[in-house]
């Protein structure tokens, strides 16, 4: 079989299908932005594709965003075109279409099965859309005309896709009718052989302090700190929650760009806007106990999840994060927003606490009852990790049912392109 994945950041979520395919004896490429020049990776072939075109000036400020969508689409139809031309036909196309690339190849290889990763639809109930009143929306009235014109990439796609693939139901279920019926829910995978307890981890501060499970630690994961991920509701519990656990370290990963939403006001970062705002109620001392890391190798990370007394995720109604479903594989106690994403892998009481998402005082309270009970922290550990081998294992649970997905999608009749 030849399979050719698309994804501006290649391999992404589909970093153990690619290689998985390889050793299964497929001819495996990848049309890609992270590379400038061809190369391989795994065994899979890697191709770049350059956007040439520049933006246009002056355009109404609702198609901008799809705009960015056809530049992509139209720059990796060329690269795509210029690989048929060079003999290569696939019978199977993977692709990540939320930047528009896959767009147009079916016009290419209309004898192609085509897959897509369908991470989001936007503005449906109960979303992220007007979640957070801190943020509202700038013009109510035109939100609505603003979200449809945004799912124009999405609606493109739909005429492209023989089936779809989402990680979670949450997810899946963003997506109308037309879209749900043909997606199949399939987490990305946990390697939960690697992602485990450690009872013998360590984590150095950079201070030289060694932190280990003897240590009260309290831990906060985001890829960049963020609204999105609940970033100001834990910095505003924050004074409080030092104050209620005199011996806790804070540990806070997470950098300072933005990955969803708004970005912050003109000359701010997220991070810092909340810094300066709980700042003067945080004495020096407890201060000195909250550590930013910032971005940390996966190794590190791990250390940092295995020591961990009590792991903090929030998110709004949106993706949820690997981080959470990695921390669960590692036994961490989780405390968490009680958010349409959460309750699909975390119970009350069960494998985690679960808290309102902007009440900081809520979460607070329930990492001190995780803290103050080893018995509680050990059961909502234990259960977090059985779950998430269970149902998230890369090697017994994902990766087979993405590669069944695969034999589904080769045997599939393709589709035409529809308006």
């Amino acid at each position: 079989m030849k399979i050719l994945f698309i994804h501006q950041n290649f391999p992404g979520q589909f970093k153990h299908l690619a290689p998985a395919l390889v050793e299964r004896g497929h001819e495996v490429v990848s049309l890609t932005l992270r590379v400038k020049n061809p190369g391989e990776w795994k065994g899979v072939r890697l191709l770049p594709y350059e956007i040439k075109r520049k933006p246009s000036k002056g355009l109404h400020p609702w198609l901008v965003d799809f705009e960015t969508k056809m530049l992509r689409a139209e720059s990796c139809f060329v690269a795509a075109r210029r690989l048929r031309d060079e003999g290569f036909t696939p019978d199977v196309i993977v692709a990540h279409p939320g930047w528009g690339e896959p767009m147009f190849l079916r016009d290419l290889w209309p004898t192609a099965r085509i897959g897509l990763y369908c991470e989001l639809y936007y503005g449906g109930e109960d979303t992220d859309v007007g979640f957070d009143p801190e943020f509202p929306r700038v013009e109510p009235e035109s939100e609505a005309i603003r979200l449809r014109l945004k799912n124009l990439n999405n609606k493109m796609h739909r005429g492209v896709a023989d089936l779809g693939i989402s990680p979670t139901e949450f997810q899946a279920g963003t997506y109308p009718e037309e879209w749900r019926k043909i997606i199949s829910v399939i987490h990305d995978g946990i390697d939960t052989n690697v992602v485990k307890p450690d009872p013998e981890a360590a984590f150095a501060l950079e201070d030289g302090q060694v932190l280990t499970r003897k240590d009260e630690v309290i831990t906060f994961v985001n890829r960049n700190l963020e609204p999105y991920r609940g970033y100001h509701v834990f910095m505003r519990a924050l004074p409080k929650l030092l104050k209620e656990r005199p011996d806790a370290q804070v540990l806070i990963v997470g950098g300072d760009e933005v990955s969803y939403g708004a970005a912050p006001p003109k000359g701010q970062t997220w991070k810092q806007k909340y810094i300066d705002e709980v700042r003067g109620r945080i004495p020096t001392p407890d201060w000195e106990r909250v550590h930013f890391l910032g971005k940390v190798p996966y190794d590190r990370f791990l250390a940092m999840l295995q020591i961990t007394r009590a792991h903090v995720y929030l998110t709004y109604p949106f993706v949820l994060s690997w981080s959470l479903i990695e921390a669960m594989a590692i036994g961490a106690p989780i405390v968490a927003s009680d958010t349409a994403p959460l309750r699909e892998v975390i119970s009350h009481g069960d494998t985690g606490r679960l808290f309102p998402f902007f009440d900081g005082d809520q979460m607070v309270a329930e990492v001190c009852k995780v803290l103050e009970d080893p018995d509680l922290r050990a059961r909502l550990g234990a259960a977090a990790r059985a779950f998430a081998v269970a149902g998230y294992d890369l090697e017994s649970q994902c990766l087979p049912k993405q590669v069944q997905w695969i034999d589904q999608l080769y045997a599939m009749t393709p589709g035409k392109v529809t308006a």
